[in-house]
């Protein structure tokens, strides 16, 4: 099997506007901020269908209307095209939202 491809966490950040490095790995972390707990889990529930079938899971927590996530690929020790496309994902699905 071969390693993903490990990209500079600039070039990453550069394409995800509303993600920061994470500080505590090399991985890409935001906080989303839902209307209710309801929202949050649909958008939780979405986002782990698809993280299925791209077997590329998130590192996320959850408090109510906030859900909190890192990504990184753990293969290549920082981040790849598959932490970037599940961003988009999860930015796509929290900006089709109701506004909280």
């Amino acid at each position: 099997m071969t390693r993903p491809a490990k990209m500079p966490l600039t070039d990453a950040l550069g394409e995800l506007p509303l993600w920061q490095a994470s500080g505590v790995k090399e991985a890409i972390s935001r906080t989303f901020v839902f209307k209710d707990f309801s929202q949050a889990f649909g958008f939780m529930t979405q986002i782990a269908l698809a993280a299925e079938r791209m077997d590329h899971h998130p590192e996320w927590f959850n408090v109510y209307n906030r859900v909190e996530v890192v990504l990184n690929t753990h293969d290549a020790d920082g981040v790849t095209r598959l932490d970037l496309e599940l961003a988009k994902l999860m930015d796509r699905l929290a900006a089709d939202a109701p506004p909280n």
